[in-house]
């Protein structure tokens, strides 16, 4: 074995040494001992001078009361109109006129595409003239009848005749009427597939109808929310295009979707000035239920050595305790915080300094800070 062989055994033998050698416990590695550390941690307001020594924490705290508290369901959906419905010719022929431009308003009645007549003026004169004959022969056999000449085959056959005729001249009637195609509803003629000149077949779409009084939101709700959910809910939405809209759960599906798992709903909203276009995305906030909760500044939060959420409060006795909590909403309004159940009614929360103290410390308390931070 070479000479650097022993010398590296050698080394090694010396550091395993050094490490296993007993220490003094308490001591630093240049030898001086740990100082003592006081188990009494003291809560002071916001404008006490912050310490950094080891005989002193400093602490905030703020006294939180229940509060009640409306659980919302966010979902995201979009816009979608009451009705959007593909007008369609019942008869073909040319189209001769198109009065209503595309993104005009129009009434139930107003005409959207009208065809040529052609021979159906003719066809329905001929209808009345056949049913004028039929009328005039089956009035003479009744007065046949009356005198013994006309048999009750013969009147049969002549009513008979009479109707076929009058059914002619409803067909006719019918055909005539359908040469001008009507909006069924109040609405937006959102388009039109057909121009003058064009040649429309039995079932073309002439134009698509859109009613957007009132406008819908939709969306797909998971299934661990629906059943938080009822008709007649309030809700609130904000669209991606910037309006802020109202209204309420009109329809709850009872059948989930096959590949989400979730619900679809549908919200009516409120008549607006502004005109809401149909597709756009909305975020939707549905009033669920109503508890009672507390609303605490979000750095409140802490966790305890198992990993379970909570926060750190001083009780009667001023010692700390950890209190598991449950989120259960955000407020992004005029007061920040979060919103948590679980606590008492009312509670001192420790909401600085919660991460260097622990249950069982005693502490002392000082919260006039937080009735000065209300009062501004």
């Amino acid at each position: 074995m070479k000479i650097k062989h022993f010398v590296a055994l050698g080394l090694v033998a010396i550091v395993v040494v050094w490490m296993a050698w007993p220490r003094e416990r308490g001591a630093l590695d240049d030898g001086y001992p740990l100082p003592e550390r006081d188990g009494t941690v003291m809560a002071v307001g916001s404008d006490a001078t912050i310490t950094n020594d080891n005989q002193n924490f400093t602490v905030r705290v703020e006294r939180v009361s229940a509060q009640r508290f409306v659980q919302n369901v966010r979902v995201r959906g979009q816009t979608k109109a009451f009705r959007l419905v593909d007008v369609r010719a019942e008869t073909s022929g040319r189209i001769i006129a198109t009065p209503v431009a595309r993104g005009e308003r129009v009434r139930a009645g107003d005409v959207l595409c009208e065809l040529a007549v052609d021979s159906r003026a003719t066809d329905l004169q001929e209808a009345r003239s056949r049913q004028d004959q039929a009328q005039l022969e089956y009035d003479g056999a009744l007065d046949l009848q009356k005198r013994g000449l006309q048999s009750r085959v013969g009147i049969a056959q002549l009513r008979a005749t009479l109707d076929a005729s009058i059914a002619a001249v409803t067909r006719a009637e019918l055909a005539l009427q359908r040469t001008r195609i009507t909006a069924p509803f109040d609405g937006i003629m959102e388009s039109r597939t057909v121009e003058v000149g064009d040649l429309m077949d039995m079932g073309g779409r002439c134009a698509s109808l859109l009613d957007d009084t009132p406008m819908l939101l939709t969306g797909l709700v998971p299934e661990q929310d629906v059943g938080k959910l009822f008709l007649g809910a309030p809700v609130t939405a904000s669209l991606l295009t910037g309006e802020s809209v109202q209204g309420s759960v009109t329809y709850i599906s009872r059948a989930a979707d096959a590949t989400s798992r979730s619900y679809a709903i549908e919200v009516e909203l409120a008549a607006t000035q502004t005109p809401i276009r149909q597709g756009v995305t909305a975020e939707i906030f549905i009033a669920a239920s109503e508890t009672t909760a507390h609303l605490i500044p979000s750095s409140s939060l802490t966790l305890n050595d198992d990993g379970i959420v909570g926060v750190k409060s001083v009780d009667s006795n001023k010692q700390v305790q950890f209190i598991p909590v449950t989120v259960v909403g955000e407020n992004t309004s005029v007061n920040p915080g979060l919103w948590v159940t679980g606590l008492p009614d009312s509670v001192l929360v420790v909401t600085h300094g919660q991460e260097i103290v622990f249950p069982g410390q005693t502490v002392n308390t000082d919260d006039s800070w937080s009735a000065a931070e209300a009062s501004r």
